[in-house]
């Protein structure tokens, strides 16, 4: 089992900044992507951002593309989502994921984890 505990949401204001964490405990080691998705009031929930543990690859939502940066502190296994230049329409709640595998062939096994969110307003 993987934990996942999200913090730093919080009302702010459109342009302003915000920096999410999303601290990772127990089985790490099988995990080897982790992700920022969001979901708005009714709608779907939508990926952010992705982070390949062991590439370095990362991939953006059109709408972070150049506002929002994604990354890690290894040492703590925790996973980061900078957010510059805010916009209302980014208003959501904020999940931190991770997923992994184990095994070969027969015994192969997936396994993902959500964090609880954490809420993100932006409105004046």
């Amino acid at each position: 089992q993987v934990q996942l505990m999200e913090s730093g949401g919080d009302l702010v204001q459109p342009g302003g900044a915000l920096r999410l964490s999303c601290e990772a405990s127990g089985r790490f080691s099988i995990i080897t992507v982790m992700a920022w998705h969001r979901q708005a009031p009714g709608k779907q929930r939508e990926l952010v951002a992705r982070l390949g543990l062991s590439s370095g690859t990362i991939n953006y939502a059109a709408s972070a593309e150049g506002r929002f940066t994604i990354s890690r502190d290894s040492a703590k296994n925790t996973l980061f989502l900078q957010m510059n230049s805010l916009k209302p329409e980014d208003t959501a709640v904020y999940f931190c994921y991770a997923w992994g595998y184990q095994g070969k062939g027969w015994n192969y096994r997936e396994y993902e984890y959500w964090g609880q969110g954490t809420q993100v307003t932006v409105s004046s």
